[in-house]
């Protein structure tokens, strides 16, 4: 994802209105807490009840601070625990969400196959035509939904963004290869399009974000990529969502069984660490964007093992953590150097928050 310009960046600075969270007493360890989809509006616990060490808190902070964080919330049973903002940012300021926002497409596509819309097993043809890549006819068959999902199309990921059928050359069979490739994966939302009959973005908003009562939107960038930008409460309540087995409250958004475990486990033998669009910790190895060599060991070894992430550029994260009944989420700016998923960020976070939650 390359760096939105200034005059971008100014326009996604949206505010609305908000209001402090409310502070009451911790609900029961069972009972997960969902902020009102028609307000701004979201319960708090302090730190002490949470169970969290109050004096490491400084530390964190000044580490996010530091490291060019704008928005930081750590939800535990869905109230927020920690909510802080940095660098001129602010609870209802926007901000893009980079690669992070795979995620969003990824479980609208789930969503859309659960309702007899499209077959994620189906040829990826069936709903963009015979000709959106530049391969034979026999080879492009062969890419099904599922390798845009799992980053497995075996397309030629050097020409990264675009997405015409002249950049989508073959480089290897579909399945056989993982690459982190941004154009299979954009074409996601083609796909929704073409198999509902309906604007991406329309069908994004009434299955996905009104439902849970998400701010945001998607803006074009360089012609090819979708980039979302929200607020960071927004990014939690989609983080609490999918912590909660995608239900908000009495009502599942995604029920398909086999494709929620599919999304946060290992989609592929090529990438452990990867499951749909989801990063996964805890694993054997892992693979990262730009490059073919397998790394021993996880992904972030200071974080819990049964983690799973959204990533995008420039830090932009969603932490997932089922065993705690925690969610994490970061905006902000490139803490260290570019990087497009794993960076130096989230070993240092993690060992700055366990100091935190591991109390």
């Amino acid at each position: 994802m390359k760096h939105l310009p200034p005059v971008l960046l100014s326009f996604l600075m949206l505010f609305s209105c908000s209001e402090d969270p409310i502070i009451k007493p911790p609900i029961a360890e069972s009972e997960i807490y969902f902020p009102p989809i028609s307000s701004n509006n979201w319960e708090s616990i302090s730190l002490e009840n949470a169970g969290y060490n109050q004096s490491n808190l400084p530390d964190l902070l000044n580490f996010l601070e530091e490291k060019h964080t704008k928005g930081f919330i750590v939800l535990k049973n869905g109230k927020i625990v920690i909510e802080e903002y940095f660098n001129g940012h602010s609870q209802t300021a926007n901000h893009y969400w980079a690669s992070a926002a795979k995620t969003l497409t990824g479980t609208v596509i789930g969503i859309a196959q659960e309702e007899g819309f499209l077959d994620i097993s189906n040829a990826t043809s069936e709903y963009l035509g015979v000709g959106w890549t530049s391969v034979t006819d026999e080879q492009e068959q062969t890419i099904q939904i599922v390798n845009q999902l799992s980053m497995t199309t075996g397309l030629d990921d050097s020409t990264s963004d675009c997405s015409d059928p002249e950049c989508l050359t073959y480089i290897a069979g579909a399945g056989t290869r993982w690459a982190y490739h941004n154009a299979p994966y954009t074409l996601l939302q083609n796909v929704v399009t073409n198999a509902t009959q309906q604007n991406f973005r329309t069908y994004f908003e009434t299955k996905l974000k009104n439902p849970i009562g998400m701010d945001g939107f998607w803006i074009t960038y360089l012609d090819y990529l979708e980039v979302y930008s929200s607020s960071t409460r927004s990014m939690a309540r989609f983080g609490l969502l999918v912590s909660n087995d995608y239900k908000w409250e009495d009502t599942y958004l995604l029920q398909d069984t086999n494709f929620k475990q599919a999304a946060h486990n290992t989609s592929q033998n090529l990438n452990k660490s990867y499951g749909y669009l989801w990063w996964l910790n805890g694993k054997e190895s892992y693979m990262l964007p730009h490059s073919q060599y397998t790394f021993s060991g996880s992904l972030i070894s200071n974080a819990p093992e049964d983690m799973y992430m959204a990533m995008g550029r420039n830090d932009q994260r969603i932490y997932i953590v089922p065993s705690q009944k925690l969610v994490v989420i970061r905006m902000g700016n490139q803490a260290y150097e570019d990087s497009f998923a794993l960076s130096e960020f989230d070993q240092n976070l993690w060992g700055k928050l366990n100091a935190v939650i591991n109390n």
